[in-house]
C-alpha cells in the first residue's frame, strides 16, 4: 500500500470514527432531546437521502473534471458544517437544514474518496484496497457507536453537542488529511476537453449494458439489506421476534462483528474468484439470512432459539458485505472509462442512495400493515434476484473484469516478462 492511499484509508477511518458518535443517536436527538418530535426525526433522516439525490448527479462530472481532491475537501468542509449545526441548532428548520448539509457532504465525499482508491491502485490491488476501506470504516463506525454510548445522557443535551462537535473536528480531520494527498495520476482534463467528454458522459454510461447491469444489481443489494436495517428488519425483530432493543443492540453488534472478523479471510477466499460469482454467492446467504429471520419469527415462543436466530440474521448479513467490499465497488472502477471515473462512481453512489430511501419506507409500510409474512419472502425473492442478476452480469464482462487476478497470472507468464527476467543484471 502506497503513502497517498495509507492516507486516504487513515482518513477515511478517522471520519467513520467520527460517524460513529452519532448515527445511533440522531433520531433520538432530534426527537427527545431537542423535543421537534418523531415526525421530525424522520424527516432529518429523509433529508440525509434526498441531499444526496440532488448532489450525486453533477459531483462525478466535477469530480473528472477538477480531481476528487478538491471535491473531496469541500464535501468535509460541508459535511463538518452540517454535524455542528445539528449540534447547536433547536429549531425544526434549522435542523433540517443541517441534516441537508450532512447529507450532502457525505455524499460528495464518498464518490471522490472512491476514485482517489482508484487512482492509487491497480486492477490487482483494487479489491484489497476497497477492503481494507470497508474494514477500516466498520471498524471506526463501531468503535465510535461504543464510545458514543458511553459519552451521550438524554438528561443533558450537552453530551450530545459534544458527539456532533467530535463528527464535525473528524470530518475536518478527514479533509485536512486528503489536502495533503499526492495522487500518482496525470492531472484532470483540461476545461475543453472536459466539457466535450462530459457532453456524451451519461450516455456512454448507459450504453454500458454490464454498467446498467451492476446498478440495476447495486440496487436490489442496497434495498435488500441496508434498506432494511434500520426499518423493517428492525421492527420485525422486536415485534414478531419479540426480543428486547438490548438484544437488538446485540444483533446489530454481531453485524459488525461479522465484518471486522471476516473481512481479510473472506479477501483471501475471493479475490481469486469470479467476481459474478461471488456477487451471487452473496444472494445465497442473504436468503438464508432472511430464512433464519422468518423462522425467528415462527419460535418466538422459544425465546432461545428465536434470539439465536435473529442474531444469525444479521451476522450472516455482516458474512455477506465482507464478500462485496472486495468485488462491488472495484467492479465499478474497472468498468468505468479512465476519464469517467467519477461519474461511474458517483452514478453508482446515486442508485446506493435510491435504494436506501426506497428500502426503508417499503419496510416501513409493510410493518405498518404487520403483513410481515409478506415481507420475508419480498426479501427472499430480492436475495435470490441477487444471485440471478449476478450471473447475468457476468455475462456481459470480459475474463480481466470478472476475475482480475488473471491479469497479474498472464503479465507473470508473458514471454516479455519472463524474457526480462532472465535477462543478466
Amino acid at each position: 500500500m502506497g503513502a497517498a492511499l495509507r492516507r486516504i484509508q487513515l482518513g477515511n477511518a478517522l471520519s467513520a470514527f467520527g460517524n460513529g458518535f452519532t448515527v445511533p443517536f440522531t433520531f433520538v436527538y432530534v426527537s427527545e432531546v431537542r423535543g421537534l418530535g418523531a415526525g421530525t426525526a424522520g424527516v432529518v433522516l429523509a433529508t440525509f437521502a434526498v441531499a444526496a439525490l440532488f448532489v450525486l448527479p453533477f459531483t462525478g462530472r466535477i469530480i473528472d473534471r477538477r480531481g476528487p481532491v478538491p471535491v473531496a475537501v469541500v464535501g468535509t468542509v460541508l459535511a463538518a458544517s452540517g454535524s455542528l449545526g445539528l449540534g447547536l441548532s433547536g429549531s425544526e428548520p434549522v435542523v433540517i437544514a443541517a441534516a441537508g448539509a450532512l447529507g450532502a457532504g457525505i455524499s460528495v465525499v464518498q464518490p471522490a474518496l472512491a476514485t482517489m482508491i482508484v487512482w492509487c491502485s491497480t486492477t490487482v490491488t483494487r479489491s484489497r484496497a476497497f477492503a481494507t476501506q470497508f474494514f477500516l470504516a466498520n471498524l471506526g463506525l463501531g468503535v465510535g457507536g461504543l464510545m458514543g454510548g458511553l459519552i451521550v445522557d438524554t438528561a443533558h443535551p450537552s453530551s450530545f453537542i459534544r458527539l456532533f462537535a467530535i463528527e464535525a473536528a473528524m470530518f475536518l480531520v478527514l479533509g485536512a488529511v486528503i489536502a495533503t494527498v499526492r495522487l500518482p495520476r496525470t492531472a484532470p482534463l483540461d476545461g475543453a476537453v472536459a466539457d466535450a467528454e462530459a457532453a456524451g458522459g451519461w450516455r456512454v454510461l448507459v450504453r454500458n449494458r454490464a454498467m446498467v447491469t451492476l446498478c440495476v444489481l447495486g440496487f436490489v443489494l442496497f434495498f435488500a439489506c441496508y434498506g432494511q436495517f434500520e426499518s423493517g428488519l428492525s421492527a420485525f425483530a422486536v415485534t414478531v421476534t419479540r426480543i428486547s432493543p438490548a438484544m437488538l443492540g446485540v444483533a446489530l453488534a454481531a453485524n459488525t462483528a461479522a465484518i471486522v472478523l471476516a473481512q481479510f479471510v473472506v479477501l483471501r477466499l475471493v479475490e481469486h474468484r469470479r467476481r459474478s460469482r461471488v456477487i451471487a454467492a452473496v444472494g445465497l446467504v442473504w436468503t438464508v439470512a432472511w430464512l433464519a429471520a422468518g423462522a425467528s419469527g415462527l419460535v418466538h415462543a422459544h425465546h432461545a432459539v428465536a434470539v439465536v436466530a435473529i442474531i444469525s440474521t444479521y451476522a450472516l448479513f455482516g458474512l455477506g458485505e465482507a464478500m462485496l467490499a472486495p468485488t462491488v465497488s472495484p467492479l465499478v472502477a474497472d468498468l468505468a472509462p479512465e476519464r469517467m471515473v467519477g461519474r461511474y462512481n458517483a452514478a453508482f453512489a446515486l442508485v446506493k442512495q435510491l435504494a436506501l430511501a426506497v428500502g426503508p419506507a417499503v419496510g416501513g409500510l409493510i410493518a405498518a400493515a404487520g403483513a410481515y409474512d409478506v415481507y420475508v419472502v419480498l426479501l427472499v425473492v430480492c436475495s435470490l434476484g441477487v444471485s440471478v442478476i449476478a450471473l447475468r452480469l457476468g455475462r456481459h464482462l470480459t475474463p480481466t473484469q470478472d476475475m482480475p487476478s488473471r491479469a497479474s497470472r498472464v503479465v507473470a507468464h508473458s514471454p516479455h516478462h519472463d524474457a526480462r527476467a532472465a535477462t543478466p543484471v
